[in-house]
């Protein structure tokens, strides 16, 4: 066998120039000269490069810079793994709530924000909130104020927001971008300037269910029109959204009109409301293509519902009821009720084809984001499950307390519920 040689090659600077003939050979000390110089351009273009990108980030008007809508917004859509990026606006998120050692912290500064969509049931759920929890100190309502006060045991700030103990403080049914951008600062107005800790809860209904409930509402003369749609620091204009309607409302409206009318907020409400409005322009058509603009909007939806402390879901209210309870590590004194007969039900019967396809079509959003968030919920609610050693007997008498606290006395009745006006 013969020994393997080491075989060293050196390169001369002839070589060089015999592959390069065009270029001279330069001395040894005109290549350090050049050396040298290299590295000052090398150090001051890697200068102007960190400058250029903070420049950018300060400077540059929002989404002007932004990454293409494409690159815009990444999500995981995977059931129970944490979104790799939540934004802190969205306040704790429910994988947040499931640590062994958290708790909501009523005594400090903790507050539930309750973003309330039209049509879900979120009335009766803002009720149960302010009229049905067993608290230390119960909620009490006022008829002179119309409003609740649901204090802190031991200070007279509030741990919830919601219609009922803060009015519309951030606009008539305020949307996630309203209020994320607005309850820090009217709660500051209100109260002492402290830094708080934001629980964001809210209800979904199905979608067709709740469209049509919508325009029974609607057909009855309700109009929402004190909605600001604030977004990026300034209402919407009516060129962004024309109004479907002349006049006071539009009361009397069939059905066929209301599908037609293009800028009918009625259509994917609740991934409207529960996306990140910014992210598409607001409301600015031209922002970007629909196809782009839909596909941006659903996904912020998915993420921001996944990354709120609770939601639930108008069809399963006991399951609800239960994962708020266990989240929240508070009790309701009644069950919720379920009423699967609604006005919507009797509409949807008397639906032509034409009228259910189109209905469908123009709620293609709120139905894919209705199946992830009930996907979502019974995942939720087989993990606390598996967790709760009393399970069947707790699921079994929900809502049966033997009450400490008496509910506030107060009549609904006499609330003032107007849904075209704010405070």
């Amino acid at each position: 066998m013969k020994s393997s040689k080491s075989v060293s090659v050196q390169v001369f600077d002839s070589d060089i120039a015999y592959l390069l003939p065009n270029v001279s050979v330069p001395d040894s000390r005109q290549m350090e000269s050049r050396s040298s110089r290299l590295k000052q351009a090398c150090i001051l273009v890697l200068g102007m490069c960190i400058f250029g990108i903070f420049g950018l980030g300060y400077y540059c008007p929002d989404k002007v810079c932004a990454l293409s809508p494409a690159q815009t917004l990444r999500i995981e859509n995977n059931i129970g793994k944490p979104l790799r990026r939540v934004s802190s606006k969205a306040g704790l998120s429910y994988d947040d709530m499931l640590n062994e050692d958290f708790s909501f912290d009523m005594d400090s500064h903790d507050v539930m924000v309750f973003l309330h969509m039209q049509k879900t049931g979120g009335t009766s759920f803002g009720k149960h909130l302010v009229q049905d929890l067993d608290l230390k100190r119960p909620c009490t309502c006022p008829i002179s104020r119309k409003r609740c006060h649901c204090f802190r045991p031991h200070s007279n700030q509030s741990w919830l927001f919601s219609r009922y103990t803060t009015g519309w403080k951030c606009g008539l049914h305020a949307d996630w971008t309203e209020l994320t951008s607005c309850v820090d600062r009217k709660l500051d107005e209100l109260e002492e300037v402290v830094k708080r800790r934001y629980f964001y809860v809210t209800l979904l209904r199905e979608p067709i269910s709740r469209y049509l409930s919508e325009f029974r509402h609607v057909q009855r003369g309700a109009t929402w029109r004190g909605s600001r749609h604030f977004c990026k620091g300034r209402p919407v204009t009516e060129k962004e959204l024309p109004p479907c309607y002349e006049g006071e409302n539009w009361g009397g409206v069939e059905l066929d009109e209301f599908i037609a009318c293009k800028s009918n907020l009625a259509a994917n409400r609740q991934t409207r409301m529960l996306a990140d409005l910014e992210l598409i322009g607001c409301y600015d058509q031209s922002y970007m293509p629909k196809q782009d603009r839909d596909r941006i909007m659903l996904a912020s939806a998915k993420k921001n519902l996944q990354s709120m402390a609770f939601f639930g879901l108008t069809e399963y209210q006991k399951i609800s009821q239960y994962i708020f309870e266990e989240t929240f590590n508070l009790r309701f004194s009644i069950p919720f009720e379920q009423n699967n007969s609604t006005v919507s039900s009797s509409t949807i019967t008397t639906l032509t084809p034409e009228q259910t396809a189109r209905i469908a079509e123009l709620n293609s959003l709120d139905i894919e984001l209705y199946n992830f968030a009930k996907k979502l919920l019974f995942e939720r609610f087989e993990q606390l499950k598996a967790k709760d050693v009393d399970f069947n007997e707790r699921f079994k008498h929900l809502g049966e307390l033997v009450i400490r606290n008496s509910p506030t006395d107060f009549d609904w009745d006499k609330f003032d519920d107007s849904t075209d006006t704010y405070d």
